[in-house]
């Protein structure tokens, strides 16, 4: 099995949910694809006693005639699907139109565009938040190889050197399907000891065993303290759980969110004919640290939250932790605003807000709807959430920005200490 195999799985699934043409698809023979699918898993699939088990279920049911309804491919890709997926979280069948007829794809590897140029390689945005954190969204890992086209591992060292100053990392897979083990080896790496045995064995039939450790040198200094957050859901497959169960099982990454999909078994396609493939698992990875995978189960995550939590409850988790870091001042302060402003607000009546609306010297504070808002000049109002019912405020998006409304003024705050003040219709003073 190749290196690109869990990529390969990751565009079957993509495939196999495509399922709206122009015209209608040809008929087909159900018992004759039945056949061709129980052979195809009879040879392929990498757990050869399961594989006979399978393969024979499936020719007892088409011989009751369980299929014989299933003439159009469509209908026979779905149901094929949901028939072996409890085998298999990795198994799907799935139907293409003929050539001719087909929708237009991107040119390339075939893959998704997600995972090539245009969609970044699979590394959908990097951003410092709040508090110095680095945050990475993956949708995918692509494939490279140590020769040959490089421009996937180079968008991966973009992005690692995007954060590489940050106090903390966090991976956000829970909109990744999977892709490449090289991707996952590679990233794994910037964040573990050189020749340390954490990375996935894949045990192959009738192939020699694989792993996921990196296939080219880790160029960068490895990040070995860091903390490190991964986000997960119930979309988070493949690859991506990969890349989340191998670091949690060293120890070296907190898993955040829902459990991921649950499919470890890695593998590629096998075409039955008339457009109809499959997606064989040829292969499973054992861990070496737990000597087992998250097939079935998913990726249980160490901290448990609703998926569209994760990313606040990653924060909290990181700034907490950085809070006895020797990072000095003013850095320890704007952690702190920056974990008080993703804790819990008080709720303030609409008419206390608006007795702060009015103009302190350059900056016009007023309400929006329930909200209170400043602005200055033709610059766009920022919203100023409360942290208290006495008059303090930060700036929504910006928590080391603190507004403080005292009798007739506001005052800005700083981390490192400074204030300046705005008299209310009066002119500005600053000071310490």
């Amino acid at each position: 099995m190749s290196r690109i195999a869990a990529a390969a799985g990751l565009a079957a699934l993509v495939l196999s949910a495509t399922s709206a043409f122009a015209q209608a698809p040809p008929k087909i023979a159900p018992r004759a694809k039945v056949e061709a699918l129980a052979k195809a898993i009879d040879s392929q699939f990498f757990d050869e006693a399961r594989a006979h088990r399978i393969a024979a279920e499936l020719r007892a049911e088409a011989k009751r005639g369980a299929y014989d309804k299933l003439s159009d491919p469509r209908d026979f890709a779905a149901t094929l699907t949901q028939r072996l997926q409890p085998q298999d979280r990795h198994f799907a069948v799935s139907w293409t139109p003929p050539a001719g007829d087909a929708s237009p794809r991107s040119a390339g590897s075939g893959l998704p565009s997600f995972l090539a140029r245009r969609g970044g390689y699979g590394f959908a945005a990097v951003r410092i938040l709040p508090g110095n954190i680095g945050y990475i969204d993956m949708r995918g890992f692509a494939h490279f190889e140590p020769t040959g086209d490089q421009a996937p591992r180079e968008a991966a060292d973009a992005a690692l050197a995007l954060v590489a100053g940050t106090d903390a990392v966090i991976f956000d897979l829970r909109d990744n399907g999977g892709g490449s083990p090289a991707m996952v080896g590679y990233l794994v790496g910037h964040f573990t000891p050189d020749g340390a045995k954490i990375y996935n064995t894949f045990k192959t039939r009738g192939e020699p065993d694989s792993d996921e450790a990196p296939t080219v040198p880790i160029k960068a200094e490895r990040r070995l303290a860091v903390p490190l957050y991964v986000l997960t859901s119930g979309r988070t497959a493949s690859a991506a759980e990969s890349f989340a169960y191998t670091l949690q099982s060293a120890k070296r990454a907190t898993v955040v969110g829902e459990a991921s999909g649950g499919g470890a078994n890695p593998g590629g396609p096998a075409e039955l004919g008339d457009g109809l493939s499959v997606f064989i698992s040829g292969g499973t990875p054992i861990n070496p640290i737990t000597g087992k995978n998250w097939e079935g189960t998913g990726v249980v995550p160490d901290v448990a939250v609703p998926v569209g939590e994760a990313l606040a409850k990653a924060q909290q988790l990181a700034l907490a932790k950085l809070a006895s870091a020797d990072l000095g001042e003013p850095a320890l302060t704007e952690n702190r605003w920056a974990l008080d402003a993703l804790g819990a607000h008080p709720k303030i009546r609409r008419e206390r807000l608006a007795a702060y609306a009015g103009k302190y010297g350059p900056f016009q504070a007023a309400m929006d709807g329930e909200r209170l808002t400043l602005r200055s000049g033709r610059r766009p109002p920022s919203l100023l959430s409360p942290l208290d019912e006495a008059g303090l405020f930060f700036v929504e998006g910006a928590p080391s920005r603190r507004i403080r409304f005292e009798s007739g003024a506001l005052i800005f705050l700083s981390p490192d200490g400074s204030e300046t003040r705005q008299m209310r219709n009066g002119a500005a003073a600053a000071g310490r």
